[in-house]
């Protein structure tokens, strides 16, 4: 019995560990496109061209968004959704779909260290 149900588990795990991958990829596809579209004018390759120290790095991230490292992704749809300072808020001109694809996109980047960019 015990084997039955380790199967179950692990074959619902992988199920969802496959659709959940996927969607992820979707999502960063897409918000590489929203990030190019409305971000990299400031934030090219993850830096910031306003103020130097706000980098879109994983260190910077975390030093600057309230929350970063309890909940990132969170963090991150915070920010694009209300802006602060120089950063205009987007809530009014990206739906939350698309606020969600920049975030997974930006949190990518920033966890591989903006490398290709």
């Amino acid at each position: 019995m015990r084997i039955v149900v380790f199967v179950v588990f692990l074959a619902i795990a992988l199920f969802q560990f496959t659709f959940t991958h996927t969607v992820f990829a979707a999502e960063i596809s897409n918000g590489a496109k929203i990030f190019n579209d409305n971000c990299a004018s400031c934030h090219i390759g993850g830096g910031n061209i306003l103020i130097a120290e706000k980098t879109l790095k994983k260190e910077a991230l975390s030093k600057y968004l309230e929350r970063y490292d309890a909940d990132s992704i969170q963090a991150i749809i915070y920010q694009v959704q209300n802006g602060k300072n120089a950063m205009p808020a987007y809530k009014s001109k990206l739906s939350e779909q698309e606020i969600l694809e920049v975030a997974a996109y930006v949190f990518q980047k920033s966890e591989q260290g903006w490398q290709g960019s």
